[in-house]
């Protein structure tokens, strides 16, 4: 079914947000400066051309400890990233949406393009993994959680 959906899905915006992704990733391998954003949007970039079966979750949220991209200079990275890059793409990823939320059979597609919208606006300090992994992580979590108030 993940392979059906992600054919479809290619067909109907993926490649194009894709692409788009890729662009933004080239322009900041470019800067020099921005190269940790084109990592994360060749990151993002795979995810938006084949995003079903896979989930961007917080790297703080998967590991259960920090690293740069999850601390203070991530957020201050974010705030850049929205400016220069992340209002235009999540615009792009909205539009896609309305577009194929006119009919029902797109009505799955736009609910992806609306997550990706959300990802576009704050990428810094998120990785892509499958559900799986994804659902583990966040049960491990909450085991974690569990444990220290049974303390």
């Amino acid at each position: 079914m993940r392979t059906i959906g992600n054919l479809l899905w290619f067909i109907f915006g993926g490649f194009f947000m894709g692409l788009a992704w890729w662009l933004y990733a080239l322009l900041a391998f470019v800067s020099i400066v921005g190269i940790p954003w084109g990592r994360a949007c060749f990151v993002l970039g795979k995810f938006a051309f084949l995003p079903f079966g896979r989930e961007a979750i917080n790297r703080r949220e998967l590991t259960q400890r920090g690293d740069i991209g999850t601390s203070v200079f991530g957020t201050l990275g974010n705030i850049i990233w929205f400016i220069l890059a992340g209002l235009w793409l999540a615009i792009g990823h909205i539009i896609t949406a309305c577009f194929l939320a006119i009919t029902i059979i797109g009505i799955p597609f736009a609910i992806q393009h609306i997550k990706l919208a959300g990802i576009a606006l704050a990428p810094i300090g998120k990785t892509v993994v499958d559900i799986e992994i994804a659902n583990a992580a966040r049960r491990a979590n909450a085991d974690a959680r569990v444990a220290s108030m049974r303390r």
